[in-house]
C-alpha cells in the first residue's frame, strides 16, 4: 500500500498519540484476542486470532470489519505477517499484513516486527482517509456504512488514475480498480456472495486526471446519493437488535459452524440474544450471532452473512395533532402542523390521511383520525379532537338614547334588535330591566341584556328622555318704527321646538301697537309644544 506523500503530516500526528503517547494501546488489543494464544515474536497467529485482531483494530476506530478484512485481503491474501520467519515485506516496500509503504512515521521496526501495531497502524491510516475533506461521501451516510468506506480504500492504496472507477476512455467501470477488489472480497467473504453492496451512480464528469500522469485523480463531486440500500456493518448488532434472515434456507447452528438445528426462510425475523462470536474455520472471515425467532420456536446461532437489520417492526411516529380549541370562523388546516416520522421511511408527512371534518362555522366537538402507513405496512394512527368555540358576544342594534314626548307612548323594544355572530336574530331573546313613565317628565335608564348559546353576554343601557325643551322663538327683538307706519306684529318671527318642529302658527301674541301714536308699546308672544313646555318673550316696540 502506497500513501500519497501530503498525507505524512496527519499520519504523524496520529502515530504520536495513538502508539507513542499511548503504550497500552497494542495491549489492550492483544488482550481482547487472547484466547486465542499468545502471540509470539515471528510467528503468525491464528487465522481466528488475526481476524480477532482485525475485528477489534476496526471496531475500536469505527470502521466496519468487514473493509479491515476485505483490505487486509487484497493487501495480503494469507493474513502473514511473517513468512519464513521473515516481516513479509513486498517489492514496493509494503510492510507486514497491512502492506504499510513509506510510512516513515511510525516505528519501522514495530510495524516490521510486532503484527498487532501493524494491523492498528494499517486501520490508524484507512480512519484518517475517512476524514479527508476531497474525497466523496455519500449524502446522510457515517461510518458504520459499508458503501461509503469505497473512496477510503481507494485512498489506502492512492488516488491516481490506475484506481479511477470508470475507465476513462470507455466510462465503463473499473473492476480492476483497488477498491472494486476490495469490495469484490466484502461481497465474497463477509456475504459469502448472498449480497451485492450498492454502486455509486458515476459518470465521467466526477473526475478529473490525466491517464498517462502519475497526478492524483481530482474529485468534482463530493456527494453521491445512492439509487439502492446501502449496508450497515453486520457487527454492531447489539443484544436485543431484530435482524431478518436475507435469503432462503438459512442455516441455525447449535454452535459457530456446528450442527445444523434448523432452517429459516428468508424475511425471519430474529433477536440478537448475545455478542457476535468468531468461525472456527481458518478461511471463513464472518462471524455468528446467537438469536432466536420472535415467537421463541427456533434459537442458535446465524452466519452474520445472511442478516441485516430488521427495517420494519416501528411505526411511523404522528406528532403536532394534539387536541385544540379554536374560535368560531377562525381558519383551521387539520393538516397544519401536523407531521410523521418513521425510523427508517423518514419523513412521511405527505403520506397522512386525515378522516373527519371539522365545520368552523359552528360550535362544537369534532372528532379527527390521522393514519399513516411505511414502506413495510406499519400503520399509526392519532384521534384528535377540535373544540370549536364562540367567546364574541351578541350585538344590540337600535337600543340608543331618546327623547319624546309627555304622554306619547312608548314601547322599550320597537326599534332594537340582536344578533349573534353563529345564533343570528337574537331579537326575542332580548331582557329590559328599568322602566319609563311618558307622563312625567324626566330622564329614565332601561338596560338591554342579551345571551347567546355560548354564555356571551351583551349589555347596553338606553337613556330616554321625556321632553321637557321648550320651543325657541326667534325674530322677536326689540324694534322701533315710524310714526304712523304698518306694523304686523308677527312679521319675521318664528318658532321651533326640537321634537315637534315649526310652531309659529302656533305662537299667540298678547298686547297692541299703536302706530298713530308715539311711544312704546310691550308685545308677549307665547308658544307651548305637545309636551307643554312653554316659552314666552317679551319685546318692546318703539314708534317715533
Amino acid at each position: 500500500m502506497k500513501l500519497p506523500l501530503f498525507k505524512a503530516g496527519l499520519v504523524t500526528c496520529l502515530s504520536i498519540s495513538l502508539f507513542y503517547g499511548n503504550a497500552s494501546a497494542e495491549s489492550d488489543l492483544a488482550s481482547k484476542c487472547s484466547a486465542y494464544g499468545k502471540i509470539r515474536p515471528n510467528v503468525n497467529p491464528s487465522f481466528q486470532q488475526i481476524n480477532c485482531l482485525l475485528t477489534n483494530a476496526a471496531l475500536k476506530t469505527e470502521i466496519p470489519p468487514e473493509v479491515v478484512k476485505a483490505v487486509a485481503t487484497q493487501e495480503n491474501g494469507k493474513w502473514e505477517q511473517f513468512r519464513g520467519g521473515r516481516t513479509v515485506i513486498s517489492s514496493d516496500g509494503g510492510i507486514g499484513l497491512m502492506q504499510l509503504t513509506n510510512q516513515v512515521d511510525y516505528d519501522q521496526e514495530k510495524l516490521k516486527n510486532d503484527i498487532v501495531y501493524n494491523i492498528e497502524a494499517g486501520v490508524d491510516v484507512l480512519s484518517h482517509m475517512y476524514a479527508r475533506r476531497d474525497l466523496p461521501k455519500i449524502k446522510g451516510a457515517g461510518r458504520q456504512m459499508i458503501e461509503n468506506w469505497y473512496f477510503p480504500v481507494m485512498a489506502y492504496n492512492g488516488t491516481k488514475p490506475v484506481n479511477s472507477p470508470l475507465y476513462q476512455q470507455t466510462g465503463k467501470r473499473n473492476m480492476n480498480a483497488y477498491q472494486e477488489q476490495v469490495f469484490a472480497i466484502i461481497e465474497k467473504d463477509s456475504y459469502l456472495n448472498d449480497t451485492k453492496l450498492a454502486p455509486y451512480p458515476f459518470s465521467l464528469a466526477d473526475f478529473k486526471y490525466d491517464s498517462e500522469s502519475r497526478e492524483n485523480i481530482k474529485f468534482t463531486r463530493l456527494e453521491y446519493t445512492l439509487t439502492s440500500q446501502g449496508h450497515n456493518s453486520a457487527y454492531l448488532f447489539k443484544k436485543g437488535d431484530r435482524v431478518e434472515t436475507t435469503a432462503n434456507g438459512v442455516k441455525l447452528r447449535a454452535k459457530p459452524g456446528e450442527k445444523i438445528l434448523q432452517t429459516a426462510p428468508k424475511n425471519t425475523a430474529l433477536i440478537i440474544t448475545g455478542g457476535f462470536t468468531y468461525d472456527n474455520s481458518a478461511i471463513n472471515q464472518f462471524v455468528w450471532y446467537p438469536v432466536q425467532t420472535v415467537d421463541k420456536r427456533m434459537s442458535g446461532y446465524v452466519s452474520s452473512a445472511y442478516i441485516k437489520k430488521l427495517v420494519d417492526l416501528k411505526k411511523p411516529v404522528i406528532s403536532g395533532a394534539a387536541s385544540k380549541s379554536i374560535p368560531v370562523n377562525s381558519t383551521f388546516n387539520a393538516k397544519a402542523g401536523v407531521k410523521a416520522v418513521d425510523n427508517i421511511d423518514g419523513d412521511l408527512t405527505r403520506a397522512i390521511k386525515v378522516t373527519g371534518t371539522v365545520n368552523t362555522k359552528k360550535k362544537g366537538t369534532y372528532d379527527l383520525t390521522y393514519t399513516v402507513t411505511d414502506c413495510s405496512g406499519n400503520m399509526a394512527i392519532v384521534k384528535r379532537k377540535i373544540t370549536v368555540y364562540d367567546h364574541v358576544k351578541p350585538v344590540i342594534s337600535g337600543a340608543t338614547n331618546k327623547t319624546i314626548r309627555l304622554n306619547s307612548s312608548f314601547n322599550p323594544k320597537t326599534g332594537v334588535t340582536a344578533r349573534d355572530n353563529v345564533d343570528g336574530s337574537l331579537t326575542s331573546k332580548i331582557k329590559i330591566s328599568g322602566s319609563v313613565n311618558t307622563k312625567k317628565k324626566g330622564t329614565y335608564l332601561l338596560k338591554y341584556t342579551v345571551t347567546d348559546t355560548s354564555k356571551n353576554a351583551a349589555t347596553v343601557t338606553r337613556k330616554i328622555t321625556i321632553d321637557s325643551t321648550k320651543p325657541v322663538i326667534s325674530g322677536a327683538k326689540n324694534k322701533t318704527i315710524r310714526y304712523k307706519s304698518s306694523f304686523n306684529p308677527k312679521a319675521g318671527v318664528t318658532a321651533k321646538d326640537n321634537l315637534d318642529g315649526n310652531l309659529t302658527s302656533k305662537v299667540k301674541v298678547t298686547g297692541k301697537v299703536n302706530t298713530k301714536k308715539k311711544g312704546s308699546y310691550i308685545l308677549t308672544y307665547t308658544v307651548m309644544d305637545q309636551s307643554k313646555n312653554k316659552t314666552v318673550v317679551k319685546r318692546k316696540i318703539t314708534v317715533k
